[in-house]
């Protein structure tokens, strides 16, 4: 029987988006392909998006040194985690590694670590780092240990590319300087889904026009875009729902508050989103490549529109931008944000969700395909 192991801080029951598509990825080789799966994670809990599901494959965690939300003792803790996810799927021996990329410099003990062995490894690029720590000013792009996690993060290349868009996955091929068989896996698009048709208690009114940003809002994702459209609604024309985490969350909660027109929720479950007809995204112009949010691929595949802020090289405007509309990530948004809100209208709004529809069954059997290469890569 053909084996693969999948490394990734999060996997079911905890709730992860990233965890969620460990999942659904090991659930299709399992049932379709009779591959022999093993998982390692960290044993934690983890506040953020995805839906509680029973995990599958074999599975194995690891105790963390430390659980809490003090900055500089979670990013020692996330570096030994990485070190000791990969050195316990290295003991496993079970296949192929398939290295995720939480903790942040998972990628680096892979190459680290899986380079004294010339073993086989599949990167499955959800975020790029150390990169992702420059673009959020927590490192110096120019300091000695910034620049040691980079020389060995791309030492060692893994034998194939797992990128959230194609170019995605170009910029991963830049980084390691060569040319890698790559599959296309956005994330936020799963086989193994569930609607619910209930109308939630927030929906009121089926006059307006109801906007939704339900995901996490942190240092790549712009809060002057969502603080543009709390101050743009119009509430005869628009409710907006907020299901916030982050470390940006309780600042755009307290932004929110008391203003018409505003609807904070503590979340609105991924069955639930085709419930809000346009969701928000944002992804600031530095993290371009190096993140691709899930939620904006997510509410296409909920059958909703998008509204984008960010940059139309990024692969959430590459992939699906004929079911939104595009705010840069430039000085004038907050100009950018009243026009297009000013203009929308329902029957626009319903011919952008015709759109997502056909876009979700593209993505769906561009995800399928996937599956079926990684499934050929398993040993």
């Amino acid at each position: 029987m053909k084996k693969i192991t999948i490394v990734n801080r999060h996997y079911p029951p905890n709730i992860n988006i990233t965890g969620e598509n460990a999942r659904d990825l090991a659930k299709y080789l399992i049932e379709k392909h009779q591959v022999d799966v093993a998982v390692v994670h960290v044993d934690r809990a983890y506040e953020g998006g995805g839906g509680i599901k029973a995990a599958v494959g074999k599975v194995f965690p690891i105790k963390t040194i430390y659980s809490g939300n003090k900055a500089g003792w979670r990013h020692l803790s996330s570096f030994y985690d990485g070190y000791m996810l990969m050195r316990k799927a290295i003991q496993l021996n079970h296949g192929p590694i398939i290295c995720m990329t939480s903790p942040p410099l998972l990628p680096m003990w892979a190459s680290i670590l899986l380079r004294k062995k010339k073993a086989t490894w599949i990167l499955w690029a959800m975020d790029f780092f150390p990169e992702g720590f420059a673009a959020s000013n927590q490192m110096n792009e120019k300091g000695w240990f910034y620049n040691w996690c980079i020389k060995k993060t791309y030492e060692f290349a893994p034998n194939h590319i797992i990128a959230l868009g194609p170019q995605q996955a170009i910029y991963a091929q830049q980084k390691y300087r060569l040319p890698i068989s790559n599959v296309i896996l956005p994330c936020g698009v799963f086989i193994d889904k569930q609607v619910d048709d209930t109308l939630p208690d927030w929906k009121t009114d089926s006059n307006k026009i109801y906007l939704g940003y339900c995901g996490n809002i942190s240092q790549a994702h712009s809060e002057e875009f969502l603080m543009s459209v709390i101050d743009a609604i119009d509430p005869n024309k628009f409710n907006l729902v907020l299901a916030l985490y982050g470390t940006k969350a309780d600042q755009m909660r307290a932004y929110a508050a008391n203003k018409h027109g505003i609807i904070i929720v503590k979340t609105v479950p991924r069955k639930q989103l085709h419930h809000i007809d346009i969701h928000l995204a944002s992804l600031v112009n530095s993290w371009t490549h190096i993140a691709v949010p899930s939620k904006a691929v997510s509410s296409i595949c909920a059958g909703a529109a998008l509204l984008f802020c960010g940059n139309k090289e990024s692969d959430n405007w590459v992939l699906l931008k004929e079911a939104g509309w595009l705010i840069e990530d430039q000085p004038n948004k907050r100009e950018q944000v009243h026009q297009v809100l000013n203009y929308i209208t329902k029957s626009e709004v319903e011919d952008k969700k015709s759109h997502a529809r056909r876009i979700a069954m593209e993505l769906e059997n561009t995800i399928q395909k996937s599956y079926d290469t990684i499934a050929s890569w398993a040993e």
